[in-house]
């Protein structure tokens, strides 16, 4: 079972590597500019890296959620490979974000589309799955033929 869910728990783990990181940006940036919690406003500066921080938090139990669904019922290692780029992009919005309000936009706009291939791909392999079982008809065969 290990060798069926390996990438996607790579995957998983630079997440929650890539959350800590975003994570230790707005505790760096609170000590340069100040600003003790609770407190959220401050600088722009400031605000663009907290906020680029709780959006990225927002998203990841969604992004875990697809990759993980997309990984089982359609094909592990293209989950995965999106999984990655997926990451990246969330990389690049940080990043941008942190520079610039303007800067995020491309990336978002390319991390939410690798969502959306995500979610094609699990509800797919979901169909496929349901439709196999319960009602013995494998796509498949029947695109094969």
């Amino acid at each position: 079972m290990l060798d069926q869910i390996h990438l996607l728990a790579a995957v998983t783990v630079l997440g929650v590597l890539e959350q800590a990181y975003f994570f230790l940006q707005v505790i760096y940036a609170r000590r340069a500019f100040g600003i003790s919690p609770p407190k959220i406003s401050g600088p722009p500066e400031f605000e663009r890296i907290f906020r680029a921080q709780v959006n990225s938090s927002e998203y990841f139990p969604i992004f875990l959620a697809l990759l993980w669904q997309a990984g089982l019922f359609f094909h592990q290692g293209l989950a995965a490979a999106l999984g990655l780029v997926y990451l990246y992009a969330r990389y690049r919005y940080f990043m941008g974000y942190k520079a610039s309000s303007s800067e995020r936009l491309a990336p978002i706009y390319f991390s939410t589309g690798v969502l959306w291939i995500l979610i094609a791909a699990s509800a797919l392999g979901i169909l496929h799955f349901f439709l196999s079982h319960y009602m013995g008809l494998n796509i498949l065969h029947l695109l094969k033929a």
